[in-house]
């Protein structure tokens, strides 16, 4: 059996497009139900029978889309830090995109000059015993730096992300992240960015950005795409 085809190779980039609106609050509602079974998996004690039930059913769905039509335009931008437009369109992102069941999602906002972020994160992203993976952390700053960082007007890219871990992170407890610019040198962004769980500083980050001509990005697209059949 073949294994399904997963990468987006041919599919059209189009990062001032969203999809139609019934499509997109379709797969809204599509990513929401598989986070939920994702975080009712990693606490379910169910018996074998009724899991592997649920197994027949999903494979069953996957089935049903992997012969469906595939190759769906990148919509929008994968992570924040690439568009240089801080209302972009991100729903595809693996963690803030509320169309990708991999994101907790983290929800960002820009007020002024800051960009404040939220996130929950479950069971799926456990590390320490009933605390977020430090890899997740570290992931979240970059997503919420990538904003800040194109806040400026410039999109680009991480060349260096560095984490103090000051406390565990909890999981199931709102979290809160505030990130800001602090200066620019030619084409790198420096940026902060600091993450509470209340009043507890949980983690603090300091990112270096490199500025990236849109140009670059589209190049990046064409090149990942096949040749003409």
């Amino acid at each position: 059996m073949s294994e399904p085809r997963t990468e987006r190779a041919g599919s059209p980039w189009r990062p001032t497009e969203a999809p139609p609106p019934e499509q997109r609050a379709a797969f809204h509602r599509l990513a929401t139900a598989i986070r939920t079974t994702i975080s009712l998996m990693m606490d379910s004690n169910a018996p074998a029978a009724e899991l592997d039930a649920a197994s027949a059913t999903l494979e069953a769905f996957n089935a049903q889309l992997a012969a469906g039509p595939r190759d769906r335009p990148l919509w929008g931008y994968a992570e924040p830090a690439t568009s240089g437009d801080t209302g972009a369109f991100y729903d595809s992102s693996p963690l803030s995109g509320p169309a990708n069941p991999l994101a907790p999602p983290m929800t960002l906002r820009v007020d002024g000059d800051e960009v404040f972020g939220t996130a929950v994160f479950g069971l799926a992203y456990e590390g320490p015993p009933g605390h977020v993976h430090g890899g997740f952390v570290a992931a979240a700053f970059d997503e919420l730096l990538g904003l800040v960082q194109s806040s400026t007007g410039n999109p680009g890219m991480t060349g260096t992300l560095v984490v103090r871990y000051r406390r565990p992170t909890p999981l199931h407890q709102e979290l809160t992240f505030r990130g800001r610019v602090e200066r620019t040198e030619g084409r790198k962004i420096f940026t902060t960015a600091t993450l509470h769980a209340g009043e507890t500083l949980c983690a603090e980050a300091e990112g270096i950005f490199i500025a990236v001509g849109n140009e670059h990005f589209r190049a990046m697209a064409e090149q990942h795409r096949p040749p003409p059949a």
